[in-house]
């Protein structure tokens, strides 16, 4: 699943692909965030891992489990 999560006071947002549901994630971020200066701790398919704070975090955005094209589109 791609997952997409907006940062206060940054132009980009931080993009990866997880093999995490989005219930998973949605419960570790509400535990960080419940937390006053929690870290949320994240990883990706490739091994990755991401510590981001709770606090600063502005949104997060779910995609689905689309596999990636191969050939060429018309």
């Amino acid at each position: 699943m791609e997952v997409r999560i907006g940062i206060k006071h940054s132009p980009r947002e931080l993009s990866f692909e997880t093999d995490s549901t989005a219930d998973e994630l949605r419960a570790l971020i509400q535990e960080a965030a419940a937390k006053d200066g929690g870290l949320v701790a994240l990883s990706d398919s490739k091994g990755k891992q991401y510590l981001v704070d709770a606090g600063s975090i502005t949104y997060v955005e779910f995609g689905g489990d689309a596999g990636r094209k191969v050939g060429f589109i018309s």
